[in-house]
């Protein structure tokens, strides 16, 4: 994909170069809303927010991240959400998919190669990291969605969050530790790279 060249031509009006690029980023815009939000519907209407969002101001990216420019629309969507709802976000320890059946395994940790046994210990992995997400506040929920499970780097965190980098590296230490504290209920499920002694949740 030549994202340059899509970005360019969409800034000109082209709804056809808009859309590969929505494509390409759908997947992460949807899941980010999603463990935001903590609500299947809500996260679509952001999701939905967001790409009428981008389409509208696309002529006034001016180059740099495009994902984190387009990640920064997701979170403002969503918080304006969270301001019409009123109401602190719950993310459902049973994730369903959008017709509404129990999903086997959220995309993310998803693992064809897995065993019975392995995918049944991934699944309660996920639960207790849903559970210990839902316990932060929306902004440190927000980091460390952003870092830790959509990957992203510090500055592109800062852009999509719209904050400091200084802010970032601050909410995303604090986050991190009370995910650690919350995860020690469930330390037998963690596997070596989430070990709660280290220094970072990662």
């Amino acid at each position: 994909m030549d994202e340059p060249a899509l970005i360019q031509t969409a800034q000109h009006g082209d709804l056809d170069s808009f859309n590969t690029l929505i494509l390409h980023y759908q997947d992460m815009v949807f899941n980010t809303a999603l463990r935001i939000l903590g609500d299947d519907d809500l996260a679509e209407d952001a999701a939905q927010e967001a790409f009428i969002s981008a389409f509208r101001s696309i002529g006034t990216f001016r180059g740099g991240s495009f994902k984190a420019w387009l990640m920064r629309t997701v979170t403002n969507a969503c918080y304006d959400e969270l301001r019409r709802q009123k109401r602190r976000p719950t993310t459902p320890l049973e994730p369903e998919t959008h017709d509404g059946d129990e999903m086997d395994s959220p995309r993310w940790l998803a693992d064809t190669n897995m065993t019975p046994s392995e995918k049944f210990e991934a699944d309660e992995l996920e639960h207790a990291i849903q559970h210990c997400l839902d316990m932060l506040p929306t902004d440190f929920r927000t980091v460390v969605v952003l870092a830790d499970v959509q990957g992203m780097d510090y500055s592109e965190v800062a852009i999509a969050a719209h904050v400091p980098l200084g802010t970032i590296k601050s909410r995303l230490a604090r986050a991190r530790l009370r995910l650690r504290e919350c995860l020690r209920g469930f330390e037998e499920l963690l596997p070596s790279s989430f070990r709660l002694e280290g220094e970072s949740y990662s």
